[in-house]
């Protein structure tokens, strides 16, 4: 969790069940907020041939959130063969290669090529255009707020699932 952001101590009740309508649910706005992002995104990424499936691992390769193949899966949030999968058509491109471990043969370390260096580079500008066209007509100060906003959200949702997790393991 962001230690920078307190999750709020006791639940609230806005929503109620006689009265939930989808279209009203943080949770039904954020995910079509995403879904249309990425969709932005992958219309801005089309001319280099990357898919979101694509672009994301290649991003995280660039900016050194994952080394290995293990690492990338994690921090990607898919599974093995999904991840095996992409690296298979990142390969392929020639953006990707694999690199077996000289000191442990079971970890595959991953690289960018220059042409995946170069690939990589273009994707922050198309995210910058894909988000700031969804945000138009919003002030800076809203955009301020907004972020705090969803920070707040994403603080409660990781206190509940750490919460979760500390009961699993019980």
């Amino acid at each position: 969790m962001n230690p920078a952001v307190k999750s709020a101590a006791r639940p609230v009740n806005f929503y109620k069940a006689n009265t939930w309508k989808r279209e009203d649910s943080i949770g039904y706005l954020m995910a079509r907020s995403v879904a249309v992002m990425k969709e932005a995104v992958d219309v801005e990424l089309e001319p280099s041939g990357l898919t979101h499936a694509q672009w994301v691992p290649l991003l995280k390769l660039y900016l050194g959130e994952a080394t290995t193949v293990a690492e990338l899966g994690r921090t990607c949030q898919i599974d093995a063969g999904a991840m095996t999968r992409t690296l298979d058509r990142l390969e392929m491109k020639g953006l990707v290669q694999r690199v077996r471990s000289n000191e442990d043969r079971r970890v595959v370390h991953l690289e960018l090529t220059d042409e995946g260096r170069e690939t990589a580079r273009t994707i922050p500008a198309a995210l910058s255009r894909s988000m700031n066209a969804l945000l138009a007509g919003f002030t800076h100060e809203e955009w301020i707020q907004l972020k705090s906003l969803l920070s707040r959200v994403l603080a409660n949702a990781e206190a509940l699932q750490e919460e979760r997790e500390g009961k699993d393991s019980e």
